[in-house]
């Protein structure tokens, strides 16, 4: 067998040198979460765990949006589920940026799952490597007073979210505490299409799995039999949870992409300690399961249980007891 090192080095002398992205992408700093109305999503994401809270009612962002220099203005809270820092923005009305189009298109939702980078030439270097690639920047977004730039690339027709970048004049320590997070999940029609995009820009392929529900497993309330294909990608903090499933029967993932927000992060995932237990407290701040289902021999090692909870802000929570 061939060293590696000489096959690597056979494949770039033919232009197919594998593709590497910089140390920087592999910890998630934050999201960037745009809504139409943060006085009524506020209420269910603090319930559910949403903490440490500031409030900037009128900021202004200096932006570059397709090409031109422009003014946000924005209402937005800053807080953390966990060890995830979370940024949520009611943009203006009559504002054209890629804020407003997102929800025209969309709703409310995640617009971007954002990287740090360390240094303005490390960001600089990023959007010359990316833009090698096809891709360029979507808005480009200073705020003064924070001393803080954001880079959102147009990833999102192929890669189902804008990719982020944010460098900060002090770097945003880690939260520190619990593991709140263990997962984005993806909604998107066709797995091995987004794989090959994100390939093509230096991302290590999905993981590519089948899978199937359980027999008691349930959708609304009524027996669930479904087939459905998932991919995977490792983060230090949290794993991406790619599904493709079919429309029929009815489940939670077909229901996402029927609504306008078609393809993009459909849920985050939250371990507990006592499923059923939690599953009552939600139920009582008036969030209900939509759908349910188990893995492996519950209640042996390797197994688990879960319940789709529909909250506010265009996100679900998938609930999570592992054993």
């Amino acid at each position: 067998m061939r060293p590696l090192l000489a096959v690597l080095a056979t494949l770039c002398l033919f232009g197919n040198c594998p593709a590497q992205v910089p140390a920087f992408y592999k910890s998630v700093t934050s999201v960037t979460w745009i809504v139409e109305d943060i006085d009524k999503v506020r209420p269910a994401w603090v319930a559910l765990g949403l903490k440490d809270i500031q409030e900037y009612p009128n900021m202004a962002e200096i932006a570059i949006y397709e090409g031109k220099p422009i003014t946000i203005y924005v209402w937005q809270i800053t807080g953390h589920l966990g060890s995830l820092n979370v940024d949520m923005i009611q943009p203006a009305e009559g504002q054209l940026n890629a804020y407003t189009h997102f929800l025209e298109k969309h709703g409310d939702g995640i617009f971007s799952i954002v990287h740090e980078v360390p240094t303005q030439a490390a960001l600089e270097h990023e959007i010359t490597r990316m833009r090698s690639k096809g891709v360029g920047v979507l808005q480009r977004v200073t705020i003064p007073k924070q001393g803080t730039t954001f880079v959102y690339f147009d990833t999102e027709l192929e890669g189902k979210f804008n990719l982020g970048l944010v460098l900060r004049a002090e770097t945003k320590k880690p939260m520190t505490g619990p593991q709140m997070i263990s997962h984005f999940g993806f909604d998107v029609r066709d797995l091995p299409s987004v794989s090959l995009y994100w390939e093509k820009l230096g991302f290590p392929p999905l993981r590519i799995e089948h899978a199937s529900s359980r027999a008691d497993s349930r959708y609304r309330e009524q027996p669930l039999s479904l087939d459905f294909s998932v991919g995977y990608e490792k983060y230090d903090q949290f794993t991406y949870e790619w599904i493709a499933a079919p429309s029929k029967p009815a489940n939670i993932y077909a229901d996402y992409l029927k609504t306008p927000h078609h393809e993009g992060i459909q849920h985050i995932g939250l371990p507990m300690t006592d499923l059923k237990q939690s599953i009552t407290e939600y139920e009582r701040l008036g969030y209900h399961v939509v759908q349910s289902g188990a893995w492996g021999d519950v209640g042996k090692p390797s197994s688990g249980e879960y319940a789709y909870i529909d909250t506010s802000g265009g996100v679900s929570v998938e609930l999570l007891q592992s054993y």
